[in-house]
């Protein structure tokens, strides 16, 4: 949208000029060095720039500086630069309206589309703002606020403690999850909103697992290790303290604090540990170390104050990691293809079972930094891998199957839906297309049925018939699961 706004404004107004240059249609005569080329003989005919001309192009150079702004504009229709981008824009268009264009033409058409670019660029700060991805991305992160607010900045503020625990960590790893599924479409403004989220939320998560318990040390100690330690109890239920503060800053839950003064409290409790004379006793001394460490912790998070938006970290596109992950896939993209061909499993010189355990160990060595996104793109990739595994590995077992006479009729029935759901998976593999498609929903259809059937079969009693079918079922779903993933248009 924003390379679209730039190029019209280009179509509109042409090359930058200024007060000297004339727009040729506008109508206006060619400058001073070209008329004496041509030799004009009418020099009364020689007329400054039009006036409506000039208005325009003074919008012109506004809707240009506004132009950047709101293409990575990534908040919502109630915050404070949402409303200034909205009504700097309507002023720009009621100027554009003003213009007096006394009827001619070629005026009206400038005006008609100055007045579509500005136009353009309201519809797209509101659609940015309003779009249902926006808004989802916005109720999971009140979710965590109001689970955050109840769990640890509430009790803290009411002097009792935290009440962080396993169940807390994972209902933010659950929300972080959901917030990567989110869809951006690929436009500008909701990856910056999907990432600036995702790294509070992460920072939160980070903060709150990595809690340090106040040490309890060994006593009876020395007198002045005592009251080392004693200043170090002290320091560290400060740290306690600004951590909740921290969790509450980074969630938009506190009015009052601001980076900047915690970032000066956690500085001056780091003066007063260093402060400290801790020689001949290293217990203490590696007491005020945790101590230390968990205070840098701290530091590190509240850089992320302006993170989205002095940076581009949100294009992950350029990440080297992500790089590292599209490079696996694309050889999986080969393997697979290679594979689709029918080549026999055991043909010379293709082994792409050991080609596939190399790429799993390459992602397994991926560097995700903490990123969800980058975490979520490896895991699907890994997925993909091992779905070539295992559809290898099934047709290696069906190519050596030899059924005996008195084989059960179950493992029968189990053996002749793997046969099937093999063939399926092949189309699973080779699917290129989308939800909407009809052959979707056929493939769909026929992985369910094949499951109806797995539910049929009458094990009787046999151990091994049960084990067998409840493999075939989950080997079903798999390729569902499979099938799924592959269509759900996700992008980092």
């Amino acid at each position: 949208m924003c390379a679209n706004v730039f190029g019209v404004l280009k179509s509109l107004f042409g090359k930058p000029f200024d007060g000297g240059k004339r727009m040729e249609h506008a109508g206006s005569p060619p400058p001073p060095h070209e008329q004496q080329q041509q030799q004009q003989p009418m020099a009364t005919e020689q007329a400054p720039q039009h006036p409506a001309m000039m208005r325009l192009y003074e919008v012109h150079r506004e809707v240009t500086a506004l132009g950047p702004q709101v293409c990575i504009f990534s908040g919502l229709p109630d915050d404070r630069d949402y409303k200034r981008l909205e009504r700097e824009l309507t002023r720009l268009l009621l100027e554009v309206d003003r213009v007096d264009t006394e009827g001619r033409a070629e005026l009206q058409g400038a005006r008609k589309r100055a007045a579509q670019e500005v136009e353009g660029l309201l519809r797209y700060l509101e659609d940015n703002a309003r779009h249902p991805s926006r808004l989802a991305m916005e109720e999971l992160s009140q979710e965590a606020r109001r689970l955050v607010e109840a769990r640890v900045v509430a009790p803290q503020r009411q002097g009792g403690a935290a009440d962080v625990d396993d169940e807390l960590v994972e209902a933010l790893r659950r929300l972080v999850l959901r917030l990567t599924q989110v869809k951006t479409e690929g436009r500008v403004p909701l990856r910056k909103a999907r990432y600036r989220a995702l790294t509070r939320l992460c920072a939160v998560q980070d903060v709150l697992e990595g809690r340090t318990p106040q040490q309890t040390l060994s006593l009876p100690l020395s007198g002045e290790t005592h009251a080392a330690v004693h200043c170090i109890n002290q320091v560290m239920a400060k740290v306690s303290v600004a951590r909740s503060q921290l969790v509450a800053l980074l969630m938009g839950l506190s009015g009052r604090d601001s980076c900047a003064h915690l970032s000066r409290l956690l500085m001056e409790m780091q003066v007063e540990l260093d402060a400290l004379d801790v020689s001949g006793n290293a217990a203490v001394r590696n007491y005020r170390k945790q101590v230390v460490e968990e205070i840098n912790g701290l530091l590190k998070h509240l850089d992320l104050e302006g993170e989205g938006e002095d940076t581009r970290r949100y294009d992950l596109a350029q990440n080297e990691s992500i790089q590292q992950i599209e490079e696996a896939r694309g050889h999986v993209r080969h393997l697979r293809e290679a594979v689709l061909r029918h080549r026999a499993p055991g043909e010379p010189g293709f082994r792409p079972k050991a080609e596939l355990q190399g790429l799993l160990t390459r992602l397994d060595q991926v560097d995700t930094a903490k990123n969800p996104c980058i975490r979520e793109a490896r895991r699907r990739a890994v997925v993909e891998v091992q779905a070539l595994v295992t559809f290898l590995d099934l047709r290696e077992a069906l190519a050596g199957r030899r059924p005996g006479p008195e084989e059960p009729p179950a493992h029968r029935q189990v053996w002749a839906v793997l046969a099937s759901l093999s063939e399926l998976q092949a189309r699973a593999l080779g699917f290129d297309g989308k939800r909407a498609d009809k052959s979707y929903a056929v493939l769909e259809e026929l992985l369910t049925e094949q499951l109806l059937t797995l539910d049929a079969v009458d094990p009787r009693g046999d151990d091994g018939a049960k084990v067998a079918r409840k493999q075939a079922v989950k080997f079903a779903q798999n390729v569902l699961n499979y099938l799924d993933m592959t269509t759900d248009e996700w992008e980092y």
